[in-house]
């Protein structure tokens, strides 16, 4: 592996980690810029299916982190991070999602543990999230094939 594939690698890191920082502090429109045009999100049906362009992704990430919800209710831990460059612009990448929700006065602060299988595509320069499969695992299993 050459410097130069680590240096890629490492910013696909970074892209990811911040999907985390944004989603939890609610900056949806950070969030959403780190998609591609023609992103989906795959989700099991409780959390509305299959989310297609970034328009239907600001959508759902709103309604999952409306404005009134506070900054940091949740923090999204991606743990375990595996990258592999597919391609000089693609990549393929998978995480375990640990999800902690972080109000007071509940005696569980675990949400969800999940694994995210990513795909990343390279435009004008910058790696962008193409796809995002999240495979819940805990509290309900509703995975595709792992």
């Amino acid at each position: 592996m050459t410097i130069e594939e680590l240096l890629e690698i490492e910013e696909i890191r970074t892209l990811r980690s911040k999907w985390g920082h944004f989603y939890d502090g609610g900056d949806i429109d950070s969030l959403v810029d780190l998609f591609t045009d023609d992103a989906v999100c795959e989700f099991s049906e409780r959390y509305g299916g299959h989310w297609v362009g970034r328009e239907n992704i600001r959508a759902n990430y709103t309604k999952y982190s409306p404005p009134e919800k506070p900054a940091y209710a949740s923090l999204h831990a991606g743990t375990n991070a595996w990258i592999r460059l597919t391609g000089p612009d693609e990549a393929a990448g998978r995480w375990y999602l640990l999800d902690f929700n972080t109000r007071e006065g509940l005696e569980n602060p675990l949400a969800i543990f999940g694994v995210y299988d990513d795909v990343y595509k390279k435009v004008d320069g910058v790696w962008k999230i193409h796809r995002a499969t999240l495979h819940f695992l805990w509290p309900n299993r509703e995975t595709g094939v792992l």
